[in-house]
């Protein structure tokens, strides 16, 4: 079992950045790979990006390529999401998942354990 918690949203302007966190507690952290979704009210879940556990592989949805940059330190049990250059229709509750021996899936079905998420919203 592994235990996710997201931290570092919040208000920002249009053009701003944020640090999004996923501190993760317990199975051994390298099973998994990572990915960040998001949730905007009335919408559903969308992929943002994932980080394959074998190679750190990166990828990403085609609305944040080249703003946003996902990465995991292996010793600190820790997955980040760096956003830059934010804009309106960022804003969602982002919320951090595990894929139990994944491979970076886009497919939300896939992840196995997810945190309780973190607000970021983006003004114009």
């Amino acid at each position: 079992q592994v235990q996710l918690v997201e931290s570092g949203g919040g208000l920002v302007q249009t053009g701003d950045s944020l640090r999004l966190t996923c501190a993760v507690f317990g199975r051994t952290f390298n099973d998994y790979s990572w990915g960040w979704f998001r949730q905007a009210p009335g919408k559903e879940r969308e992929f943002v990006a994932a980080i394959r556990r074998s190679d750190d592989t990166a990828f990403y949805s085609d609305f944040v390529q080249g703003r946003f940059t996902i990465s995991r330190n292996i010793a600190k049990t820790t997955v980040f999401l760096q956003m830059n250059s934010l804009k309106p229709e960022d804003t969602a509750v982002y919320y951090c998942a595990a894929d139990l021996f994944g491979h970076g899936s886009s497919d939300y079905r896939d992840y196995e354990h997810w945190g309780q998420g973190t607000q970021v919203t983006v003004s114009s």
